[in-house]
């Protein structure tokens, strides 16, 4: 009889962590489609599940509520700017104008592939908990502060004028998510390429010395 070779447990923990994270992201998108047609009280968690393709009982080991799926929703984007724009940014070099142009393209690049998820954001967090609009707001910042890192060192090497960092970075964000709040009449003038580049330049025709 054959012997059965069975795989090594981190061969097979590997493939359990990626089989979790699938079904994760298959319920918030699910749930960010519902919610935005019908918003965060009109979501059931059974139509969550239908929409999912899996069982109500197979959501509730993942999350334990309504109120965690938004908050997921939500933080799954915060991890999204986390994850992509400091990696934009180092990519791009040490120039403080290429490493901008680069954290805010990729910036309008997650909030592009998460329109609806970013609208709720909007809509439905004050939804959240006193303690998960804490983790929010904190992640949020964490978001932008390659932004205001830029900025500083921009300003420190005579590129940029005195001017606020904060104020930039915040900028910056507002028009990113514009992309998804107007997108219905932006999205009629400008490719997102050509909103990004278009953004920058009046960002940093703004702040050069």
């Amino acid at each position: 009889m054959p012997s059965v070779t069975t795989p090594p447990v981190d061969t097979r923990e590997k493939a359990r962590r990626e089989r979790v994270e699938r079904r994760r992201a298959q319920v918030l998108e699910a749930a960010a489609r519902i919610m935005y047609d019908t918003g965060y009280h009109g979501m059931s968690m059974q139509a969550v599940a239908e929409r999912a393709g899996m069982s109500v009982g197979l959501i509730y080991q993942y999350f334990g509520g309504k109120e965690e799926v938004l908050e997921a929703v939500i933080v799954d984007i915060l991890n999204g700017f986390r994850e992509q724009v400091p990696a934009a940014m180092d990519a791009a070099g040490s120039d403080p104008e290429e490493r901008l142009a680069a954290g805010f393209a990729a910036f309008c690049e997650v909030i592009d592939s998460r329109r609806e998820a970013t609208l709720l954001a909007y809509r439905e967090s004050q939804t959240l908990s006193p303690a998960g609009r804490a983790t929010i707001i904190r992640m949020e910042e964490e978001t932008t502060e390659p932004f205001r890192h830029a900025v500083r060192e921009g300003i420190a090497t005579g590129r940029f004028r005195a001017v606020s960092p904060e104020l930039v970075a915040h900028n910056l964000k507002m028009a990113a998510h514009a992309w998804a709040l107007k997108h219905w009449t932006l999205s009629r003038h400008h490719t997102l390429g050509e909103y990004v580049a278009a953004e920058m330049d009046l960002t940093l025709s703004a702040i050069r010395a």
